[in-house]
């Protein structure tokens, strides 16, 4: 992984590259709520032949947080401008759970710059079906980002799936998680606040592949239907696993993208 630092809107954004300068294909990925961008590092290792760029969003890992709460068209903007800057014209997107609607809303902004998208554990914004009441009071706390044993107390609870029998993977996703700030995680949770994507989804016409855990606790995988049938260029593809299958199921899950890419 290559790490640098890039000035972008007036912020110091860190940005990690995964990958060769001349891969065929560059995934622009858009990371889940908290996460830092070495999250992307086992979803590059089970996809050598592709170029990956990511960023830590302000507030979350090494990008310091702003003076004030940001919406997902600042960061699709940005992302824009990020490219730009690494002289990279079209891409493959792909957005995890938050980070999914920052995919949408990207791909909305500049479909001209996307051969594919890729939704994992997403849904529409405020247009969805809500996971579990006792799951989401615990994903809207920040506790679990700053206390590593609490995070693998509730894990298993909030995330559903397989995660809770891996004590390793579960450690591995405590550490990427931590480092970020109060506020920057409360800007990302304001950033989805009434945010939707609903009404203007059939406008784009990128293929989309959705990808959803069957056991998913905070977005249940009928969410993907609801993505699927406004999508008017998507498969909908279900994982025997949870919310965070790119770490259960990395292999499962980037063989589903693989075949995807060569159909397009």
């Amino acid at each position: 992984m290559e790490t640098l630092t890039k000035t972008i809107c007036g912020l110091e954004i860190r940005v990690g590259i995964f990958g060769k300068q001349d891969s065929e294909r560059t995934i622009l990925f858009f990371n889940g709520i908290g996460a830092r961008l070495e999250a992307a590092e086992k979803f590059a290792d089970f996809l050598p032949e592709c170029r990956i760029v990511t960023f830590d969003v302000p507030g979350v890992g090494k990008s310091p947080a702003p003076k004030a709460p940001y919406r997902p068209v600042l960061l699709s903007k940005m992302a824009a401008i990020l490219l730009d800057k690494l002289g990279i014209d079209k891409v493959d997107v792909f957005g995890i759970s938050w980070g999914g609607a920052i995919a949408q809303q990207f791909v909305k902004d500049h479909q001209d710059r996307c051969n594919t998208m890729t939704l994992a554990a997403t849904s529409a914004g405020m247009v969805m079906v809500p996971g579990k009441l006792s799951a989401m009071l615990k994903m809207v706390t920040p506790k679990r980002y700053f206390n590593p044993n609490y995070m693998l107390e509730v894990a298993p609870k909030i995330y559903g799936g397989t995660i809770g029998e891996n004590i390793e993977q579960l450690e591995e996703f405590a550490k990427m998680v931590m480092g970020g700030s109060t506020r920057g995680y409360l800007y990302q949770l304001l950033a989805g606040y009434g945010w939707t994507s609903w009404l203007w989804l059939p406008q784009i016409k990128v293929p989309t592949l959705i990808l959803m855990g069957n056991a998913d606790r905070i977005v249940p995988p009928s969410n993907g239907r609801i993505l699927n049938s406004r999508l008017p260029n998507s498969r909908l593809e279900y994982l025997d696993c949870g919310h965070l299958f790119m770490m259960t199921k990395p292999q499962e899950t980037t063989q589903l993208m693989r075949d995807f890419y060569a159909e397009h």
